[in-house]
């Protein structure tokens, strides 16, 4: 692995090749927030993916796409004189050590080079004390509370769930901020009521044929069956991703064998497709390359 001096003098060559395509690349030159911003999704969703295939090539590379736009914004902030990298980084870095004061004493936000210092709770002048906080539990709740203190930070507890944010995803951020300052189920057991309650409720618009009112109870249903996952420790989106990759793993076998046999899958019956799809599963079960 690099020193952090290497790793410095990488992060300084990639600022000085963006100011060089800026200054001498037609494409680079032109771009704004607005046209950069659908490849920064792009790019996102790509480390994602890399990152659901547990592929550290991949990963490597895609890290560096993302990183690379992150500067990008910085650059054309620098050029409109608002900010530049650096008070990207210091201003993440500063916010990281407000939101640990169980890591950090509270004399050290602000510093310059601040170090975890060790220290005794009753030495923190804070009106409101964070610095105990010993589990990874403790610090989610105490996280919540900390950015509402924030001078620019959120003004309220679910302020801070992107309004961007794939539905499924900020159904899992929204409750989890819900949590984090008390408002959630007492046992993990309870939720599967709620559950069962909004899958009947479903079920009884969907025999009524009313399909604004079973598209709310659709959304109650997964509002609930997400709950259910958090509550047990499980990423609903990872869940479902793992689950699209499986579909389209054994759908693409069934595809390619009516390749093989000169039939068109409009031509094979639903049993047929049946049959190959539980031979692929089958075969995913064996270990077997589909």
């Amino acid at each position: 692995m690099h020193t952090r001096e290497e790793q410095m003098q990488a992060f300084g060559r990639l600022l000085d090749v963006l100011d060089q395509l800026r200054e001498k690349c037609p494409w680079d030159r032109k771009q704004t927030n607005e046209s950069l911003r659908p490849n920064t999704i792009e790019e996102t969703f790509e480390l994602c993916d890399a990152i659901m295939r547990n592929d550290s090539h991949d990963m490597k590379k895609e890290l560096g796409d993302v990183l690379m736009h992150v500067c990008f914004y910085a650059m054309i902030a620098r050029e409109e004189g608002q900010y530049d990298i650096a008070d990207v980084l210091n201003t993440e870095a500063d916010k990281l050590i407000f939101r640990h004061p169980h890591v950090y004493h509270h004399s050290q936000v602000g510093a310059e080079h601040p170090r975890p210092l060790p220290y005794k709770p009753e030495d923190d002048q804070t009106s409101d004390d964070f610095s105990t906080a010993k589990t990874s539990g403790e610090v989610l709740q105490n996280w919540e509370q900390i950015k509402l203190k924030e001078k620019d930070g959120n003004k309220s507890v679910l302020g801070g769930v992107p309004a961007s944010l794939p539905a499924l995803i900020k159904a899992y951020r929204i409750q989890d901020k819900a949590r984090n300052v008390g408002f959630d189920w007492q046992k993990k057991e309870d939720v599967w009521d709620k559950v069962h309650e909004e899958l009947a409720e479903l079920e009884a618009e969907l025999k009524r044929e009313d399909k604004e009112k079973s598209t709310d109870e659709l959304g109650d249903f997964l509002f609930a069956v997400i709950n259910a996952a958090r509550l047990y420790k499980l990423n609903p989106d990872n869940a479902l991703e793992r689950t699209n990759a499986k579909f389209i793993r054994r759908f693409n076998y069934i595809e390619q064998h009516s390749i093989r046999a000169g039939r068109p899958l409009t031509e094979m019956t639903l049993e047929e497709m049946d049959q190959l799809w539980n031979e692929a599963k089958n075969n995913e079960t064996a270990g077997n390359d589909i």
